[in-house]
């Protein structure tokens, strides 16, 4: 009888190292739709790591400039321990950094972080779209990595979308060939394709797809207000978070006629005389013109009003409530941009302010100074400042914000990030920061002024929880508590669509009651929620710019 006990208790021993040894063995393997994928297994933070993932076909050959097309079958197990190629792309940002598998037009992956111990947990969902201008950027990049927000009980997911030329270019034989017939918005179609895959696989791994909210800065913040007003998207999302940026302004749509004629001219200028010629042409043949000179002349190939990603222009689905109703949290920058855009290098004297507004403004440059306005030379770089961020992105992340709280139907939750990134480390040498948040290496060029706040870009950090992914500057005791604040009410924001948690200062939602009643999370060492003192400044700006978007 013994005997029998102790052989039971043997093999109960035995099956029970046996279950302990499968889970530590196969815990990366995920079933999707597709097939089977092996990630690289729990790290030791208890998130496990999904890379490059396939979410459509190659846009590659035939399949250049259509819309993505879904993923094919495979057999067996398929690797996902490294990072896909990124989309085609000149180095235009200096603050970019990729841990990539090389270039290519086929990029069409993204990347999972999960928490989940199995496929029975149904964790909240964050996907984040990177900024870049529609030029640059990848899911790779060490700033949006997500398991510092995995370990939060989120299943975080990166999405990489075509950029520049493959990523907008219109012509009137796409739109023929299309069945939609429209062209153009491939990199937001690319996102929408990523939303699907989501909504089919994200179970898999541990996340609910009834709880996906999308974030993104910069391009990436136009792109979440670009999904939200379409319809192919906004049943996809319970909730967004915008970071500097949106299509009501940013980066606007055009109508498809006007980005049908820049494809036309893009493909006379390299010789093209049909789509098929373009798509038997060699990427650098394509990608190569379109880039020469860098940023300032990539030959914009713009956001399209084409018909089928957009019904209407984005600013009268906004106007009228037909975006996705969602919880939006939403916010910029102290310094999107330097003054001395506005000053031109000159000195910040009243005479060479009030010359660069009226030059700007004319007419209504007095009422411009009435909002911008300085006496002495810091006021005036204040007000250089303000301005120049307002032109830049400000107003459209403002316009976003207004425009959700009065038709969208749910709360909206407004920041103002104001905290400037430390000193360089020493090892940067004469390396200095570039304008939107980029570093300028070995340049000739005198070194821009010292920040005069966060700069565009300096905040994604501090959100995402990845300030030690960031090896240029010498991150402070203070830095790390601005970045748990503001992790941690992104994280409430994604888990429950409200940024509210014991131990962070409340965070009102904008309110209906009246301008005076309207506040912001100002985030900082000391963060508190403050009456807006800005609003004067995006009303008129809402005369100027905001009447370029009907």
């Amino acid at each position: 009888m013994k005997s029998s006990v102790t052989r039971t208790l043997l093999i109960l021993s035995l099956a029970s190292v046996a279950v302990v040894h499968g889970t530590a063995a196969t815990p990366d393997l995920v079933k999707t739709a597709n097939g089977t994928l092996k990630g690289m297994g729990r790290q030791s933070s208890g998130v496990r790591i999904f890379k490059g993932v396939p979410f459509a076909q190659p846009p590659t050959g035939d399949l250049r400039w259509k819309e993505p097309q879904r993923v094919k079958n495979w057999e067996g197990v398929r690797a996902a321990d490294q990072f896909g190629p990124r989309c085609m792309q000149a180095p235009v940002f200096g603050d970019m950094g990729f841990r990539a598998n090389g270039m290519s037009e086929d990029c069409l992956y993204l990347n999972v972080w999960t928490p989940a111990k199995s496929d029975k947990e149904r964790l909240p969902v964050l996907v984040y779209f990177y900024g870049g201008g529609f030029v640059a950027g990848d899911g790779s990049e060490p700033r949006y990595d997500g398991e510092s927000m995995a370990t939060k009980g989120i299943v975080a997911v990166t999405v990489n979308y075509r950029l520049g030329v493959f990523g907008f270019m219109a012509h009137p034989e796409l739109t023929k060939e299309s069945p939609h017939n429209a062209s153009g918005n491939y990199a937001l179609l690319d996102q929408n394709a990523a939303l699907v895959w989501v909504q089919q696989n994200i179970a898999a791994f541990g996340g609910d797809p009834k709880q996906v909210t999308i974030a993104g800065e910069s391009a990436g913040s136009v792109s979440v207000s670009a999904q939200m007003a379409s319809p192919l998207s906004k049943s996809l999302i319970a909730g967004a978070i915008g970071e500097s940026g949106s299509i009501l302004g940013t980066l606007s749509a055009v109508p498809l006629a006007q980005a049908e004629d820049t494809g036309m001219k893009f493909a006379k200028s390299i010789g093209a005389n049909s789509i098929a010629e373009l798509r038997a042409l060699d990427t650098q043949k394509v990608f190569g013109p379109a880039t020469q000179g860098g940023f300032s002349s990539v030959g914009r190939f713009s956001i399209t009003v084409d018909g089928y990603f957009f019904t209407e222009p984005p600013a009268a689905t906004f106007a009228a409530g037909r975006q996705a109703h969602v919880p939006l949290l939403v916010g910029w920058n102290s310094e999107e941009m330097t003054g001395q855009v506005v000053l031109r290098g000159k000195p910040p004297t009243n005479e060479n302010f009030q010359s660069a507004v009226k030059e700007m403004y004319g007419a209504k440059s007095e009422e411009a100074l009435k909002v911008y306005s300085g006496n002495t030379a810091d006021e005036i770089l204040d007000a250089a400042t303000a301005l120049a961020s307002d032109r830049f992105i400000a107003y459209s992340t403002w316009k976003w914000a207004e425009m959700q709280q009065k038709t969208g139907a749910s709360p909206v939750y407004r920041y103002y990030f104001v905290r400037p990134r430390p000193a360089m480390k020493p090892a940067m040498g004469s390396a200095t920061a570039g304008l939107a948040g980029g570093v300028v290496r070995n340049s000739t060029a005198p070194p821009p002024p010292p920040a005069r706040g966060a700069v565009h870009s300096a905040e994604i950090e501090y959100a995402l929880g990845n300030l030690k992914t960031n090896n240029v500057y010498e991150w402070t005791e203070d830095d790390y508590k601005v970045s748990a604040l503001m992790e941690n009410y992104f994280a409430n924001f994604i888990k429950k669509r409200n940024p509210n948690g014991s131990s962070l200062p409340a965070w009102p939602a904008m309110s209906a009651a009246g301008p005076d009643s309207l506040q912001l999370m100002r985030i900082d060492v000391e963060s508190r929620a403050e009456p807006d003192k800005t609003r004067s400044r995006y009303l008129f700006q809402d005369q100027i710019l905001g009447a370029a978007l009907k």
